[in-house]
């Protein structure tokens, strides 16, 4: 398949962006994670930036906690982002925040051509321009798509009494990372029969998605692109954008 290039022809790419958690494992207090700053940016606007400065997105939907959604509309304000955004509130588990967003998209489309939505964390700020193409053009060729990065440590499998029963050829195993990709009418039928079935316990869409019966392909992305959601997250985060900084000021 050629790449996909910026036309009227090509697919919608929307873009969901869930930050809709209070992020307890963080111990910031009332601030949630995603609003935790770095240099004067709230973590998940090094998130955003990635997506609105992306040539094939047309369109952010964020789906954000509801006393958050005030000073996030402010501060999105300032950055002045060509690609439209809009906020939506979070909801009480990851699945719900996702639907939020999706359900906004859905109506926006409503009588448009079947497009592709990519499901990203607010706060994996270490996505790059390369993964976001490949993971878009990945759903057009093939369908639903998870981006992944290569296991670098041991996985083992505990029994019951934590005991070691199986030590897992590393060589075949992934880390699940974002964004993840998959066409907009799919999706959102997947969702709504989620809802009806009570089922809002899926930890995340491509796990959604496989129950019902979807093939999912995979794309590598950079295996520095973690979810900051502890202290040691943030700080590595940091670290990587000091020393991403410091690698600029060598090269000019």
């Amino acid at each position: 398949m050629a790449p996909l290039v910026a036309s009227d022809a090509r697919p919608t790419v929307d873009v969901l962006i869930f930050a809709g958690g209070i992020g307890s494992r963080m111990g910031a207090g009332t601030r949630p994670k995603q609003f935790l700053e770095l240099s004067g940016r709230p973590i998940i606007d090094y998130t955003i930036a990635h997506f609105a400065h992306h040539p094939l997105v047309s369109s952010i939907t964020i789906s954000c906690v509801a006393s958050w959604a005030e000073y996030l509309e402010s501060f999105l304000e300032t950055r002045h982002y060509a690609t439209p955004i809009e906020i939506v509130p979070g909801g009480s588990t990851g699945q719900e925040s996702i639907f939020n967003a999706l359900d906004c998209v859905h109506r926006k489309r409503e009588g448009e051509p079947d497009g592709i939505v990519l499901v990203h964390d607010g706060v994996r700020p270490l996505i790059d321009a390369d993964a976001i193409t490949a993971c878009i053009e990945s759903v057009a060729e093939r369908g639903c798509t998870a981006t992944i990065a290569p296991a670098i440590e041991t996985v083992i499998v505990r029994d019951e009494e934590g005991m070691v029963s199986d030590v897992l050829d590393r060589s075949h195993c992934s880390l699940a990372r974002a964004p993840q990709g998959f066409w907009r009418e799919d999706f959102h039928a997947a969702h709504l029969r989620a809802i009806c079935e009570g089922r809002n316990d899926f930890i995340d869409s491509v796990s959604l998605m496989s129950h019902y019966g979807h093939a999912i392909f995979t794309v590598e992305g950079p295996v520095e692109n973690i979810k900051v959601t502890t202290p040691t997250d943030y700080y590595a985060f940091k670290a990587y954008m000091e020393a991403r900084d410091q690698s600029a000021l060598w090269r000019d």
